[in-house]
């Protein structure tokens, strides 16, 4: 049987066509992710910021075309010239000085932000990952599965180096297992973040009018929760990495 139509989903209709309407007038749909993006360009601080951040990642990426021809080895002395070149103060052939070996100190900071910025993007790459699963099955089911994986966050009760150190001696010193000790150990503060942002959006109107239309548990948290609870995500993420 055909039912007509309430006059709350004729207005919710309208308003539909309106916006589709707007939004093919305009030619551009507007998001949440383009909302961010306008208003990260009127905040001049986070422009520069980013700017910075892509310059030393430049620096960085392209060291072995220019850095060892101007400034020397990072790694390599020469020991006959020894006694004239090293703890030399900072000039116009060396801007940061050299150290006890004579070797430039701005080259073997140089080559030092490659590992930094590896070991900073990988490790939380893989703990924000881990944190995220884990925090989305405590703070949107809860029950046994909140118990346990809070329970999981007994990690921060060790000292973090030094269960870093202990967990690289048993699977092997190289640099793709400090990504790996960091990143596992990493995880349980991103779980907690995460999960105390999902108990507080998890509870508006409009998860439980996806909810209502038949949406499935990964869709909500992806698309209605996840967008609305990032920016706590995003800050912690940011300041694990320095």
């Amino acid at each position: 049987m055909n039912q007509t139509n309430s006059p709350v989903q004729q207005q919710e209709a309208a308003a539909k066509a309106e916006t589709k309407s707007a939004s093919k007038a305009s030619g551009k749909s507007r998001t949440l992710w383009s909302d961010a993006f306008k208003r990260l360009k009127k905040n001049k601080l986070a422009v520069i910021g980013i700017c910075w951040i892509v310059f030393v990642v430049l620096v960085a990426l392209t060291a072995d075309l220019w850095a060892q021809q101007w400034l020397g080895s990072p790694t390599a002395s020469d020991s006959t010239t020894m006694a004239t070149t090293s703890l030399l103060a900072p000039c116009a052939e060396h801007p940061f000085g050299t150290d006890s070996l004579g070797r430039d100190i701005l080259v073997r900071v140089i080559y030092g932000a490659r590992v930094s910025l590896s070991v900073g993007i990988l490790a939380t790459a893989i703990s924000t990952a881990i944190g995220l699963v884990m925090g989305a099955l405590a703070g949107f089911y809860g029950g046994i599965w909140d118990t346990i994986i809070m329970r999981a966050a007994i990690f921060l009760a060790f000292p973090y180096v030094l269960f870093v150190v202990s967990l690289i001696a048993v699977i092997g010193r190289s640099l793709t297992n400090v990504f790996v000790a960091i990143g596992i150990l990493g995880w349980p503060s991103i779980a907690r973040v995460f999960r105390s942002a999902i108990l507080t959006v998890k509870e508006n109107d409009y998860v439980d009018a996806a909810r209502a239309m038949g949406a499935s548990d990964v869709r909500i948290i992806a698309r209605h929760i996840f967008p609305n609870s990032v920016a706590s995500i995003v800050v912690y993420a940011t300041m694990n990495i320095g």
